[in-house]
């Protein structure tokens, strides 16, 4: 399958960001003067391709988005969706938005520092038969332990494993919207905790890049005084 000529981003900012300990959900806490939210769209407004974004935000703060847009003079096109129950519901109703036989990237909204470069290599794949999607992921350099559990699913201790096994997996994911919209068509499952479990469910394959260390995800106070440091230093 040779790369497509329509591009479309999915920006999934519907959580409530309560590990963040906020009132204000964590996509709209500043970075540098302005939304993390904001940071993260920058990137795809600055690509070397036109890419059609579509933002999924909680129902009670579309108003407030738009007014902060207005406010500051963000005349950027991106259509709103508002957010479901989970981040599947999200991506889903984003979906019915993007046609068939486009590329269509996912991201996570508090991911603001993911390579330029990066995103336009991944928007450049060549998907085919074999692989529906790709990737980005980066190897565990913490040594990992198991938990063990109890009949009644209760911690009991802890064993090593092989931490060569595993990798930590980043967004943007970008497929074949063809092959996802039909993938989304399943019914939820717990088991969906990326984009990549949903098409795989489904039967289809993908392949993998290599991440960024940079390519952090805001999602604890801590994470956001890091963020800082890092902006502070690009």
């Amino acid at each position: 399958m040779s790369i497509q000529s329509k591009y479309y981003a999915i920006i999934t900012a519907g959580g409530s960001g309560t590990r963040m300990g906020s009132m204000v959900p964590k996509q709209f806490l500043e970075l540098a003067g302005k939304p993390i939210l904001f940071r993260t769209l920058e990137l795809f407004t600055n690509l070397d391709r036109e890419v059609e974004i579509i933002l999924v935000l909680p129902p009670r703060y579309i108003k407030n988005w738009q007014d902060y847009c207005v406010k500051n003079q963000l005349w950027f096109k991106h259509l709103i969706v508002e957010g479901g129950l989970t981040r599947f519901h999200s991506v889903k109703a984003a979906l019915e938005f993007v046609p068939d036989n486009a590329v269509v990237a996912v991201h996570d909204g508090v991911r603001p520092f993911v390579p330029r470069e990066l995103v336009q290599e991944m928007l450049d794949y060549d998907f085919s038969e074999k692989y529906a999607g790709i990737i980005p992921i980066l190897s565990m350099v913490d040594s990992m332990r198991e938990k063990i559990l109890d009949s009644e699913g209760e911690m009991t201790g802890s064993r090593p494993v092989p931490r060569d096994n595993y990798f930590i997996v980043q967004t943007p994911q970008v497929f074949d919207s063809t092959r996802l919209k039909r993938a989304y068509k399943k019914p939820y499952s717990p088991t969906f905790t990326d984009d990549a479990t949903v098409i795989e469910s489904a039967g289809y394959s993908v392949d993998t890049c290599e991440g960024s260390r940079l390519n952090l995800k805001i999602t604890t106070p801590e994470d956001l005084k890091e963020a800082n440091i890092i902006y502070a230093s690009l």
